[in-house]
């Protein structure tokens, strides 16, 4: 169910802040396991899988919706991608709803530009085919 929403809302399926909004309000599906699932999608969609680091996911950090000086997105500027996701994890629960739309918005971006690029003429990525 998680997964499906994840992905409906990376391809515009779903408004952003409506179906963030859904996973936020959420009562059966804890911090934890929408973390360890967006970072995973994030890991795999970003095309430079040496650093992590690409234009793309820069962009993406530079627009989450929310104030630039937000706990997460100052962790998301300031370490590497991999240290970054693991300070995120320890953040206080205050923090919480801000790093899983920090990340749903990071996946948006990133899955978006492998869909217009690498994925353009179809794909075997069965999350590409959600309805």
């Amino acid at each position: 169910m998680i997964e499906n929403l994840i992905n409906r809302i990376a391809q515009n399926k779903i408004d952003f802040e409506i179906g963030s909004q859904t996973i936020l309000n959420e009562h059966s599906t804890d911090f934890q396991t929408i973390l360890a699932q967006l970072k995973n999608y994030i890991f795999n969609s970003i095309p430079n899988k040496t650093n992590y680091n690409s234009e793309t996911y820069q962009n993406a950090i530079n627009t989450i919706p929310l104030k630039q000086t937000s706990t997460p997105i100052v962790i998301l500027k300031t370490f590497p991608t991999k240290i970054a996701f693991n300070k995120l994890e320890q953040l206080p629960e205050s923090e919480q709803h801000k790093v899983i739309i920090s990340l749903l918005w990071i996946f948006k971006e990133t899955d978006s530009q492998r869909l217009n690029t690498e994925c353009k003429n179809g794909c075997e990525h069965k999350w590409h085919n959600v309805e």
